[in-house]
This record gives C-alpha cells, structure tokens and sequence, in this order.
C-alpha cells in the first residue's frame, strides 16, 4: 500500500508493506532489555482451580499470565504521569498514529564519568520541523537485548532537552534506557525539562526509550507509526515503527 502525504508543503510518498520495526519485545526469544535493576518480566500459564493454562501441561488452550514493569523490560512510551503527583495515563494523554519524525545519530561526549549527548551536539546534526524526533545514539554497541542495569548509561544533558523543545518536538525516542542519568538522586531533570513541569506542562508530549534502529537505517525524514497497549498508566510497551519516505513526482 503507497501512501501519498505532505510535510511542510512538500509531498512524500511511504510504501506502508516496508516498515522498520524499532522496538525490543519481552518474553521468551524475547530481546529481553533491561534497566534500573528491573527484574525480567514473567510470563507462565494462570492458574485456576485445576485449571492450567497450558496446552503441553493438557489442557485446550494457553492462557498466560504476564508480569512486567514497563520501564525497564523494553520499548516503551510513557507520558507526564512519570514525573507527576496525580495519576495520568499513557493511553489518555498520548494519541497514537502517523507523524512525521526525523532521525538522527548523535555522538556522545565524555564528562566525566558519564557520557552525555549535549546541546551542541544536537545543534550539529540539524534539526527539521517534525512532531517526532528518533535520536540514535553513535559508538555504543550490543544495545538490542542489552542489561543496563548499573552500567551509568549515556543520557541528555538538559540543555539538549531544552532545544529539542524550543524546536517544537512533542515526541522523542530513543534507544538509551533513559533521557536522564542511572542514579541523579531522583531529580530526573531532563524529564522535567521535557514536559515543562510544573511550570507550564506539556501534557500530551511523550518519551519512547530502548528502542533500536537497524544499523542500515540512514538517518532522514520518516513516517513513524507510534503504538502502545491501551494500559491506564504512566508508561506502556510500545512499538514504533518507521516507513521512509521518497519524494512525490509532480
């Protein structure tokens, strides 16, 4: 299926049957990432009675019972009830569907003990009038499956945050575990950067991390189709999927 759209004026077409799938799934012959010391998720047959759900155990059909934590048992988007008092949902504040998005690899730099994807850096790898931006993050290897856990990730410093606001994204996904450090004593300062709280709250803004973008992905203008479960919670397993997009003849 060819889709026929227009992005600032200008018109692009995306073939919808190649998509490029940038999530990490859980479960078993899962990717099974994890962070923040998460365990893995569990998933085994429910229980009831003397039923189990399990057909190699004998019975009719399998029923399972999933156990996870959505921020550190792989892709997932979470909205501003991360960092809020009151209760706010993924599923009633971010709305799924097609936007644009442009993708970038950034190169971090070493501070430190950290390495952090600064402001200037994203200045310097441009930045287009999208809803969505990917950041890719250059020079880290084996991220598809990988144990984050007390590793002191990459992360953004929040003046990098701050710019992709004033630029006007409302979307950022990304393939570190965390936009903020490992262990900031829970200041999680990027993410309020991101969502302006309490401030001003950019409520229907969303974080999308540990995702994975296929090394011969080129960075560029995409299609993103962002979708999560309909989970009443701040974060939910979500699967972002990109179709590139090809300039429309005349």
């Amino acid at each position: 299926m060819l889709l026929h759209c227009s992005i600032e004026g200008d018109s692009y077409n995306a073939d919808l049957t190649n998509g490029i799938d940038l999530s990490q799934g859980f479960g078993p012959n899962g990717d099974n990432a994890l962070a923040f010391h998460i365990p893995p998720a569990a998933i085994e047959p429910i229980r009831v009675g003397d039923f189990v759900g399990s057909v190699a155990s004998g019975s009719g059909a399998n029923c399972e019972v999933i156990q996870f934590c959505a921020h550190g048992n792989g892709s997932h988007t979470e909205c501003i009830g991360h960092i809020t008092r009151e209760r706010n949902s993924v599923n009633k504040l971010i709305k799924p569907g097609m936007m644009a998005a442009y993708l970038i690899s950034a190169t971090p730099v070493k501070q430190g003990d950290d390495w952090i994807i600064t402001a200037t850096e994203l200045n310097n790898c441009g930045l287009l009038k999208t809803p969505a931006i990917i950041i890719r993050t250059n020079n880290i290897e084996g991220i598809r499956g990988k144990n984050w856990s007390a590793t002191n990730p990459c992360y953004f410093e929040p003046a990098a945050i701050q710019l992709l606001v004033d630029a006007g994204y409302e979307h950022i996904l990304t393939d570190l575990p965390s936009i903020d450090r490992e262990e900031d004593g829970g200041a999680l300062a990027s993410h309020h950067v991101w969502w302006q709280y309490p401030a001003n709250p950019r409520m229907h803004a969303s974080i999308t991390e540990l995702i994975v973008v296929p090394e011969n992905t080129q960075d560029g203008l995409y299609l993103l189709n962002l979708q999560f479960a309909p989970i009443e919670s701040d974060a939910s397993p979500s699967r972002p999927v990109i179709y590139p997009l090809t300039p429309a003849k005349p």
